[in-house]
Protein backbone atom coordinates (compact mmCIF):
# COMPACT_ATOMS: atom_id res chain seq x y z
CA UNK A 1 0.00 0.00 0.00
CA UNK A 2 1.33 3.44 -1.00
CA UNK A 3 1.62 5.92 1.85
CA UNK A 4 -0.18 9.23 1.34
CA UNK A 5 3.02 11.29 1.42
CA UNK A 6 4.42 9.19 -1.44
CA UNK A 7 1.48 10.27 -3.60
CA UNK A 8 2.30 13.98 -3.44
CA UNK A 9 4.28 15.90 -6.01
CA UNK A 10 6.63 18.52 -4.60
CA UNK A 11 3.93 21.10 -5.43
CA UNK A 12 1.26 19.57 -3.16
CA UNK A 13 1.52 22.27 -0.47
CA UNK A 14 1.54 24.95 -3.17
CA UNK A 15 -1.73 23.65 -4.58
CA UNK A 16 -3.32 23.64 -1.12
CA UNK A 17 -2.12 27.22 -0.62
CA UNK A 18 -3.81 28.29 -3.88
CA UNK A 19 -7.04 26.48 -3.03
CA UNK A 20 -6.62 23.36 -5.12
CA UNK A 21 -9.28 20.68 -4.75
CA UNK A 22 -7.03 17.63 -4.41
CA UNK A 23 -8.02 14.27 -5.88
CA UNK A 24 -6.15 10.99 -6.50
CA UNK A 25 -4.93 10.59 -10.07
CA UNK A 26 -2.39 8.11 -11.48
CA UNK A 27 -1.02 7.43 -8.01
CA UNK A 28 -0.70 11.09 -7.02
CA UNK A 29 -2.80 13.70 -5.27
CA UNK A 30 -3.36 16.51 -7.77
CA UNK A 31 -5.73 19.48 -8.11
CA UNK A 32 -8.78 18.79 -10.26
CA UNK A 33 -9.58 22.53 -10.07
CA UNK A 34 -9.07 25.54 -7.82
CA UNK A 35 -11.66 27.08 -5.49
CA UNK A 36 -11.44 30.63 -6.87
CA UNK A 37 -11.80 29.61 -10.50
CA UNK A 38 -13.15 26.17 -11.45
CA UNK A 39 -12.76 24.18 -14.65
CA UNK A 40 -14.46 26.59 -17.07
CA UNK A 41 -12.56 29.70 -15.94
CA UNK A 42 -9.29 27.77 -15.96
CA UNK A 43 -10.04 26.47 -19.46
CA UNK A 44 -10.84 29.97 -20.74
CA UNK A 45 -7.72 31.41 -19.12
CA UNK A 46 -5.58 29.07 -21.22
CA UNK A 47 -7.48 29.88 -24.42
CA UNK A 48 -7.37 33.65 -23.93
CA UNK A 49 -4.43 34.32 -21.60
CA UNK A 50 -2.28 31.78 -19.79
CA UNK A 51 -2.59 28.89 -17.35
CA UNK A 52 -0.10 27.06 -15.14
CA UNK A 53 -0.26 23.27 -14.60
CA UNK A 54 1.56 20.83 -12.35
CA UNK A 55 2.37 17.82 -14.52
CA UNK A 56 5.03 16.35 -12.25
CA UNK A 57 3.10 13.08 -12.22
CA UNK A 58 4.28 12.32 -15.75
CA UNK A 59 7.05 9.76 -16.16
CA UNK A 60 10.57 10.53 -17.39
CA UNK A 61 12.97 7.90 -18.73
CA UNK A 62 16.48 8.23 -20.15
CA UNK A 63 17.73 6.13 -23.05
CA UNK A 64 21.51 6.26 -23.36
CA UNK A 65 24.37 4.52 -25.13
CA UNK A 66 25.75 3.89 -28.60
CA UNK A 67 22.73 1.72 -29.37
CA UNK A 68 20.14 4.20 -28.10
CA UNK A 69 18.97 5.42 -31.51
CA UNK A 70 18.66 1.92 -32.95
CA UNK A 71 16.78 0.77 -29.84
CA UNK A 72 14.31 3.67 -30.05
CA UNK A 73 13.70 3.05 -33.75
CA UNK A 74 12.96 -0.59 -33.02
CA UNK A 75 10.76 0.16 -30.01
CA UNK A 76 8.71 3.09 -31.37
CA UNK A 77 6.70 3.64 -34.54
CA UNK A 78 8.18 7.03 -35.45
CA UNK A 79 11.65 7.50 -36.92
CA UNK A 80 14.20 9.22 -34.70
CA UNK A 81 16.99 9.35 -37.26
CA UNK A 82 18.29 12.77 -38.26
CA UNK A 83 17.04 14.66 -35.20
CA UNK A 84 19.01 17.72 -34.13
CA UNK A 85 20.06 18.22 -30.52
CA UNK A 86 17.08 19.73 -28.69
CA UNK A 87 14.47 18.38 -31.10
CA UNK A 88 11.36 16.61 -29.78
CA UNK A 89 9.34 13.97 -31.58
CA UNK A 90 6.01 12.33 -30.71
CA UNK A 91 5.45 8.59 -31.11
CA UNK A 92 3.17 5.72 -30.21
CA UNK A 93 4.81 2.61 -28.76
CA UNK A 94 3.11 -0.56 -30.02
CA UNK A 95 2.80 -4.13 -28.86
CA UNK A 96 3.30 -7.08 -31.21
CA UNK A 97 -0.39 -7.02 -32.19
CA UNK A 98 -0.19 -3.36 -33.26
CA UNK A 99 -2.09 -2.02 -30.26
CA UNK A 100 -0.71 0.96 -28.35
CA UNK A 101 1.31 0.37 -25.18
CA UNK A 102 1.50 4.16 -24.74
CA UNK A 103 2.15 7.38 -26.61
CA UNK A 104 5.12 9.52 -25.62
CA UNK A 105 7.55 12.28 -26.55
CA UNK A 106 11.27 11.75 -27.15
CA UNK A 107 13.77 14.62 -26.82
CA UNK A 108 17.24 14.29 -28.29
CA UNK A 109 19.56 15.76 -25.67
CA UNK A 110 22.68 14.96 -27.67
CA UNK A 111 24.18 12.04 -29.56
CA UNK A 112 23.43 8.76 -27.74
CA UNK A 113 21.27 10.43 -25.06
CA UNK A 114 17.48 10.74 -25.25
CA UNK A 115 14.94 11.98 -22.72
CA UNK A 116 11.53 10.25 -22.92
CA UNK A 117 8.29 11.54 -21.36
CA UNK A 118 5.51 8.98 -20.84
CA UNK A 119 1.98 9.07 -19.44
CA UNK A 120 1.73 8.98 -15.66
CA UNK A 121 -0.62 6.01 -15.32
CA UNK A 122 1.55 3.96 -17.70
CA UNK A 123 5.01 4.84 -16.37
CA UNK A 124 5.78 1.53 -14.67
CA UNK A 125 4.26 -0.51 -17.51
CA UNK A 126 6.20 1.49 -20.10
CA UNK A 127 9.50 1.17 -18.27
CA UNK A 128 9.06 -2.59 -17.90
CA UNK A 129 8.26 -2.83 -21.63
CA UNK A 130 11.36 -0.82 -22.49
CA UNK A 131 13.57 -2.97 -20.26
CA UNK A 132 12.11 -6.11 -21.81
CA UNK A 133 13.12 -4.77 -25.24
CA UNK A 134 16.43 -3.16 -24.25
CA UNK A 135 19.11 -3.97 -26.79
CA UNK A 136 22.89 -4.17 -26.52
CA UNK A 137 24.46 -0.74 -26.34
CA UNK A 138 21.40 0.98 -24.83
CA UNK A 139 20.33 1.53 -21.24
CA UNK A 140 16.91 2.74 -20.05
CA UNK A 141 16.77 4.52 -16.68
CA UNK A 142 13.63 5.69 -14.88
CA UNK A 143 14.34 9.16 -13.41
CA UNK A 144 10.73 10.15 -12.72
CA UNK A 145 11.18 10.57 -8.96
CA UNK A 146 13.84 13.24 -9.48
CA UNK A 147 11.95 15.35 -12.00
CA UNK A 148 9.29 18.02 -11.55
CA UNK A 149 7.32 19.30 -14.53
CA UNK A 150 5.38 22.54 -14.89
CA UNK A 151 3.38 23.50 -18.00
CA UNK A 152 2.86 27.15 -18.93
CA UNK A 153 0.15 27.24 -21.60
CA UNK A 154 -1.69 29.92 -23.55
CA UNK A 155 -1.17 32.82 -25.97
CA UNK A 156 0.63 34.86 -23.28
CA UNK A 157 2.99 32.03 -22.29
CA UNK A 158 6.09 33.38 -24.03
CA UNK A 159 5.46 36.90 -22.76
CA UNK A 160 5.32 35.60 -19.18
CA UNK A 161 8.23 33.18 -19.51
CA UNK A 162 10.45 35.93 -20.96
CA UNK A 163 10.21 37.79 -17.63
CA UNK A 164 12.04 34.99 -15.81
CA UNK A 165 14.10 33.41 -18.62
CA UNK A 166 16.67 34.88 -21.00
CA UNK A 167 16.02 34.68 -24.73
CA UNK A 168 18.56 31.89 -25.18
CA UNK A 169 16.59 29.71 -22.72
CA UNK A 170 13.33 30.00 -24.68
CA UNK A 171 12.96 27.54 -27.58
CA UNK A 172 11.69 29.16 -30.75
CA UNK A 173 10.41 26.15 -32.67
CA UNK A 174 7.39 24.04 -31.79
CA UNK A 175 8.52 20.60 -30.57
CA UNK A 176 12.00 21.77 -29.68
CA UNK A 177 13.72 22.40 -26.37
CA UNK A 178 16.62 24.14 -24.67
CA UNK A 179 18.23 21.33 -22.72
CA UNK A 180 20.26 23.53 -20.38
CA UNK A 181 17.99 26.51 -19.89
CA UNK A 182 17.31 28.63 -16.83
CA UNK A 183 14.06 30.12 -15.55
CA UNK A 184 14.08 32.27 -12.41
CA UNK A 185 17.67 31.13 -11.92
CA UNK A 186 16.61 27.47 -11.80
CA UNK A 187 18.20 25.02 -14.24
CA UNK A 188 15.52 23.54 -16.52
CA UNK A 189 14.93 21.70 -19.71
CA UNK A 190 12.44 24.04 -21.41
CA UNK A 191 10.41 22.65 -24.29
CA UNK A 192 7.89 24.30 -26.59
CA UNK A 193 5.24 21.61 -26.25
CA UNK A 194 1.91 21.10 -24.49
CA UNK A 195 -1.37 19.25 -24.30
CA UNK A 196 -3.86 22.10 -24.60
CA UNK A 197 -3.95 23.13 -28.25
CA UNK A 198 -2.24 26.43 -27.40
CA UNK A 199 1.27 27.74 -27.67
CA UNK A 200 3.20 27.11 -24.49
CA UNK A 201 6.07 25.52 -22.66
CA UNK A 202 6.78 22.53 -20.47
CA UNK A 203 9.60 23.02 -17.97
CA UNK A 204 11.47 20.10 -16.39
CA UNK A 205 13.57 20.67 -13.29
CA UNK A 206 14.81 19.06 -10.09
CA UNK A 207 11.57 18.18 -8.31
CA UNK A 208 12.60 20.07 -5.18
CA UNK A 209 12.91 23.30 -7.21
CA UNK A 210 9.39 23.10 -8.65
CA UNK A 211 7.65 25.14 -5.89
CA UNK A 212 10.11 28.03 -6.26
CA UNK A 213 9.69 28.05 -10.03
CA UNK A 214 5.88 27.91 -9.70
CA UNK A 215 5.89 30.98 -7.46
CA UNK A 216 8.31 32.84 -9.75
CA UNK A 217 6.06 32.19 -12.75
CA UNK A 218 2.93 33.20 -10.83
CA UNK A 219 4.59 36.48 -9.87
CA UNK A 220 5.82 37.05 -13.44
CA UNK A 221 2.31 36.43 -14.78
CA UNK A 222 0.45 38.44 -12.16
CA UNK A 223 -0.31 41.42 -14.40
CA UNK A 224 -1.48 39.07 -17.17
CA UNK A 225 -3.83 37.09 -14.93
CA UNK A 226 -1.83 33.86 -14.97
CA UNK A 227 -4.19 31.20 -13.59
CA UNK A 228 -3.36 27.92 -11.81
CA UNK A 229 -5.16 25.10 -13.61
CA UNK A 230 -6.11 21.56 -12.61
CA UNK A 231 -6.76 18.20 -14.19
CA UNK A 232 -10.30 19.14 -15.20
CA UNK A 233 -9.23 21.96 -17.50
CA UNK A 234 -6.33 19.90 -18.81
CA UNK A 235 -8.83 17.31 -20.03
CA UNK A 236 -11.37 19.73 -21.52
CA UNK A 237 -8.59 21.63 -23.30
CA UNK A 238 -7.06 18.51 -24.86
CA UNK A 239 -10.48 17.23 -25.90
CA UNK A 240 -11.49 20.56 -27.47
CA UNK A 241 -8.21 20.42 -29.41
CA UNK A 242 -8.97 16.74 -30.30
CA UNK A 243 -5.77 15.40 -28.77
CA UNK A 244 -6.05 11.66 -28.15
CA UNK A 245 -5.67 10.34 -24.60
CA UNK A 246 -4.34 6.93 -23.72
CA UNK A 247 -7.07 4.70 -22.29
CA UNK A 248 -9.68 6.54 -24.35
CA UNK A 249 -8.73 7.10 -27.99
CA UNK A 250 -5.99 4.45 -27.87
CA UNK A 251 -5.08 1.43 -25.82
CA UNK A 252 -3.51 -2.03 -26.15
CA UNK A 253 -6.25 -3.06 -28.60
CA UNK A 254 -6.58 0.17 -30.62
CA UNK A 255 -3.88 0.76 -33.22
CA UNK A 256 -2.30 4.17 -33.88
CA UNK A 257 -3.61 4.03 -37.45
CA UNK A 258 -7.19 3.63 -36.21
CA UNK A 259 -6.85 6.65 -33.95
CA UNK A 260 -5.44 8.92 -36.65
CA UNK A 261 -1.73 8.88 -35.79
CA UNK A 262 -0.46 7.81 -39.21
CA UNK A 263 1.92 10.81 -39.25
CA UNK A 264 3.86 9.20 -36.40
CA UNK A 265 3.91 5.65 -37.82
CA UNK A 266 6.75 5.23 -40.30
CA UNK A 267 5.86 2.06 -42.19
CA UNK A 268 8.94 2.47 -44.43
CA UNK A 269 11.24 1.69 -41.51
CA UNK A 270 12.79 -1.77 -41.76
CA UNK A 271 11.26 -2.80 -38.46
CA UNK A 272 9.47 -1.67 -35.34
CA UNK A 273 7.47 -3.65 -32.81
CA UNK A 274 3.95 -4.06 -34.21
CA UNK A 275 4.81 -3.28 -37.83
CA UNK A 276 4.00 -6.76 -39.13
CA UNK A 277 0.61 -6.74 -37.41
CA UNK A 278 -0.24 -3.33 -38.86
CA UNK A 279 0.78 -4.48 -42.35
CA UNK A 280 -1.29 -7.64 -42.01
CA UNK A 281 -4.36 -5.70 -40.84
CA UNK A 282 -4.28 -3.49 -43.94
CA UNK A 283 -6.45 -0.38 -44.07
CA UNK A 284 -7.98 0.32 -40.64
CA UNK A 285 -11.55 -0.89 -40.20
CA UNK A 286 -12.16 1.83 -37.59
CA UNK A 287 -11.48 5.55 -37.61
CA UNK A 288 -11.43 8.24 -34.92
CA UNK A 289 -13.94 10.97 -35.70
CA UNK A 290 -15.24 14.12 -34.10
CA UNK A 291 -18.85 14.50 -33.05
CA UNK A 292 -20.59 17.84 -32.63
CA UNK A 293 -23.68 17.36 -30.49
CA UNK A 294 -26.72 18.85 -32.22
CA UNK A 295 -29.34 17.43 -29.86
CA UNK A 296 -29.84 17.88 -26.14
CA UNK A 297 -27.28 16.26 -23.86
CA UNK A 298 -23.59 15.43 -23.55
CA UNK A 299 -22.03 12.34 -25.11
CA UNK A 300 -19.38 10.96 -22.78
CA UNK A 301 -17.09 7.95 -23.05
CA UNK A 302 -18.59 4.57 -23.87
CA UNK A 303 -21.79 5.56 -25.69
CA UNK A 304 -22.81 3.39 -28.64
CA UNK A 305 -23.01 5.40 -31.88
CA UNK A 306 -25.73 4.69 -34.43
CA UNK A 307 -26.84 5.59 -37.91
CA UNK A 308 -30.48 4.64 -37.82
CA UNK A 309 -30.65 1.21 -36.21
CA UNK A 310 -27.11 0.27 -37.19
CA UNK A 311 -24.45 0.50 -34.48
CA UNK A 312 -21.30 1.92 -36.11
CA UNK A 313 -18.99 2.46 -33.14
CA UNK A 314 -18.47 3.84 -29.65
CA UNK A 315 -17.55 7.21 -28.17
CA UNK A 316 -14.12 7.46 -26.52
CA UNK A 317 -14.27 10.91 -24.83
CA UNK A 318 -16.84 13.67 -24.55
CA UNK A 319 -17.66 16.88 -22.71
CA UNK A 320 -19.03 20.38 -23.04
CA UNK A 321 -16.39 22.45 -24.85
CA UNK A 322 -16.16 25.71 -22.87
CA UNK A 323 -14.51 27.86 -25.54
CA UNK A 324 -16.64 26.56 -28.43
CA UNK A 325 -19.81 26.71 -26.36
CA UNK A 326 -21.30 23.33 -27.28
CA UNK A 327 -20.76 19.64 -26.43
CA UNK A 328 -18.29 17.56 -28.45
CA UNK A 329 -17.08 13.98 -28.40
CA UNK A 330 -14.63 11.73 -30.15
CA UNK A 331 -15.54 8.25 -31.29
CA UNK A 332 -14.16 5.20 -33.04
CA UNK A 333 -16.52 4.24 -35.86
CA UNK A 334 -16.52 1.99 -38.91
CA UNK A 335 -14.30 3.62 -41.52
CA UNK A 336 -16.95 3.45 -44.23
CA UNK A 337 -19.38 5.28 -41.92
CA UNK A 338 -16.94 8.06 -40.93
CA UNK A 339 -17.82 10.65 -43.56
CA UNK A 340 -17.84 14.25 -42.35
CA UNK A 341 -21.37 15.63 -42.32
CA UNK A 342 -23.03 12.30 -41.49
CA UNK A 343 -25.84 12.49 -38.95
CA UNK A 344 -25.54 10.03 -36.09
CA UNK A 345 -27.08 9.32 -32.70
CA UNK A 346 -25.47 8.28 -29.43
CA UNK A 347 -27.16 6.08 -26.86
CA UNK A 348 -26.76 8.06 -23.63
CA UNK A 349 -28.23 6.01 -20.77
CA UNK A 350 -31.01 4.69 -23.00
CA UNK A 351 -31.78 8.03 -24.69
CA UNK A 352 -30.71 8.91 -28.23
CA UNK A 353 -28.69 12.14 -28.55
CA UNK A 354 -28.24 13.56 -32.05
CA UNK A 355 -24.82 14.55 -33.37
CA UNK A 356 -22.93 15.26 -36.58
CA UNK A 357 -19.56 13.89 -37.65
CA UNK A 358 -17.21 16.86 -38.05
CA UNK A 359 -13.59 17.35 -39.05
CA UNK A 360 -10.94 17.30 -36.32
CA UNK A 361 -9.68 19.20 -34.46
CA UNK A 362 -12.74 20.92 -33.02
CA UNK A 363 -10.57 23.88 -32.02
CA UNK A 364 -7.35 25.09 -33.62
CA UNK A 365 -5.50 28.15 -32.41
CA UNK A 366 -4.85 31.05 -34.74
CA UNK A 367 -1.13 31.17 -35.54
Amino acid sequence: MVRMEECRTSLYDTHVKYGGKMVPFAGFLLPVQYEKTGVIKEHMAVRTGCGLFDVSHMGEILCEGEGALANLNDLLTNDFSGMYDGQARYSPMCNEEGGVVDDLIVYKIRENRYFIVVNAANKDKDFEWMLAHQRDGAIFTDISRKIGQIALQGPLAQQILSRVAAEESIPGRYYSCVTEGKAAGIECLISRTGYTGEDGFELYMDSEKAPALWEALMEAGKEDGLTPCGLGARDTLRLEAAMPLYGHEMDDEITPLETGLKFAVKMKKDHFIGKEALEKAGNPARKRVGLKVTGRGIIREGADIYIGDERIGKSTSGTHAPYLGYPVAMALVQTEKAEVGSRVEADVRGRRVEAEIVALPFYKRKV
